[in-house]
């Protein structure tokens, strides 16, 4: 069978999806996920943007070593010259060049002549050559170029030495007919095609970034970009967990190999989610809550008959549980390990007599406790690890005729407790200035979500908020029985984040 490389740009574009932001820490944690979940090649970054982007790719390189580690590059001498700082290390380096093709690029934005850019292009790839075997080149908004220049600007890159030719379609203006044109025309009019492999880029903008990418796969591209739950610029990218099944589910019509294990796509898709703080809509195909429940009569009487009969795959093929065991205030270690294991989080003994005791605590508070809750503790679990503070006590008076007033009490890192209290418009403001007073890192509260995870009076409430300190936005997610609980674990996490990121230790006290 065919072989289709599986290329994963969420740490790159998927983290240029607006209010995004990842640390070093937290990209590293994605990659290794994107390990073994098996993508071909994962693109780390653009060492170009900031020396922490660099050292960032450089630390990935060093520390994943299955995939391809591929670092994003302009077409200019310097740029290309960082993203080989940044990948050198890499057990199988790429660097990725990129280059606007169509006319209102190169008018509006680069200002370049067709000419001028084919220089550019062609100058970029030889030296990028000079440092690696491998080099993929991609025509910035290539659905939107005149085909003969793009295969004209392709047969020059190949001269060049591009062993990938990727092909964008940067604003996600094609429709799948024409984009699998657009393939078959490459593949046709480009002279040495074969030398190099095809690859497409596709964006989401009218909701068909995956049809297109099947497409182009018919058409005869061997390499697909995509990112995890499909996050990137403005509506995001080809989601991978979409490709990937379709591929997966009807081989009739894709016959290629893969080098996924699609058993670590749910566990990929929470992480993401939980480190980037976007949340999966519960309607998204293949890791969206309602992916395989079923409501109507119809359906669940079929589902009881023959499962077959409305799912078109297994949910464990992507690591959801088939069943429902319901665990609470009565389930002992081995229920909730065995469940643990079901939901594909294997713990330490430490980390899981931590979990167990957090659970024991919300089977208190639950009659049942569900999947999501457990996702959800196991989540708040694994970010208080690596937290710098930690919430130990929190009091909230409010009322319509009383100031809303808030005391918080912090574990700061060297373990001393620091209390605080502060008045606000509301308890959730008075504890947000509360926890402020005590960390001491000047911040502004820009956004902030509640969402319900599980339903019932009972449920679990999500609270995810984002901040800005000098220019960068770091997202904090806390989730707890109690809101204004979960609201100071988000502001703390976020909080938390931005210390990592910036060195620090918080407010002397």
């Amino acid at each position: 069978m065919d072989k289709l490389i599986i290329f994963d740009t969420t740490l790159r574009d998927g983290e240029q999806a607006a209010g995004g932001g990842l640390n070093m820490s937290e990209k590293l944690e994605i990659a290794r996920q994107l390990d073994r979940l098996g993508v071909d090649v994962i693109e780390a970054g653009f060492p170009a943007n900031s020396p922490e982007e660099l050292e960032t790719v450089r630390l990935i390189a060093h520390e994943v070593r299955s995939p391809v580690i591929c670092a994003l590059s302009h077409a200019n001498v310097s740029a290309i010259d960082k993203a080989w700082e940044a990948v050198r290390e890499a057990s199988s380096p790429r660097i990725h060049i990129f280059l606007s093709a169509s006319d209102i690029h190169l008018s509006y934005q680069l200002h370049k002549s067709r000419e001028q850019a084919m220089e550019l292009a062609q100058t970029a790839v030889a030296h990028a050559k000079s440092y690696v075997q491998d080099v993929e080149f991609s025509p910035m908004d290539a659905s939107r170029a005149d085909p003969s220049y793009l295969y004209k600007l392709l047969e020059i890159v190949i001269e060049a030495g591009a062993t990938t030719l990727n092909i964008p379609d940067t604003v996600g203006y094609a429709i799948p007919c024409q984009f699998g044109d657009l393939i078959s025309g490459i593949r046709q009019n480009v002279s040495h095609v074969d030398r190099a492999r095809v690859s497409v880029h596709c964006h989401d903008d009218l909701g068909l970034a995956v049809a297109n990418s099947l497409e182009a796969v018919k058409r005869g591209a061997r390499q697909v970009e995509c990112t995890i739950n499909g996050i990137g610029e403005r509506a995001g990218n080809a989601s991978l967990e979409e490709v990937v099944m379709a591929i997966h589910t009807r081989k009739d019509l894709f016959p290629f190999s893969l080098n996924i294990d699609t058993r670590e796509i749910y566990k990929t898709s929470r992480l993401v989610s939980d480190l980037t703080g976007f949340p999966v809509q519960p309607n998204k195909a293949i890791v969206g809550d309602n992916a395989f429940r079923h409501q109507s009569g119809i359906h669940q009487d079929g589902m009881v008959k023959e499962a077959s009969t409305y799912e078109i795959m297994k949910p464990q093929e992507v690591g959801v549980p088939g069943s429902s065991l319901e665990l609470g205030k009565l389930s002992g270690r081995k229920g909730f390990r065995e469940r643990l294991g079901e939901l594909g989080h294997e713990l330490s003994e430490d980390d899981f007599e931590v979990a167990f005791e957090s659970f024991k605590e919300l089977s208190g508070k639950k009659k049942r406790v569900t999947d999501k809750d457990i996702e959800s503790l196991i989540a708040q679990e694994k970010r208080a690890a690596s937290e710098l503070y930690h919430l130990d006590q929190i009091h909230v008076s409010c009322g319509d005729h009383d100031i809303p007033t808030a005391t918080v009490r912090l574990i700061s890192p060297e373990g001393i407790p620091l209390a605080d209290a502060a008045l606000g418009t509301g308890p959730v403001d008075a504890v947000y200035k509360a926890v402020n007073r005590i960390v001491g890192v000047p911040n502004k509260l820009i956004e902030f979500n509640i969402k319900s995870i599980t339903e019932g009076l009972d449920a679990i409430g999500e609270v995810r908020i984002r901040i800005e300190s000098e220019g960068k936005v770091y997202t904090g997610r806390g989730a707890s029985t109690d809101i204004i609980v979960a609201s100071a674990k988000a502001c703390l996490n976020a909080l938390n984040r931005l210390l990592a990121d910036k060195g620090l230790k918080g407010a002397s006290r």
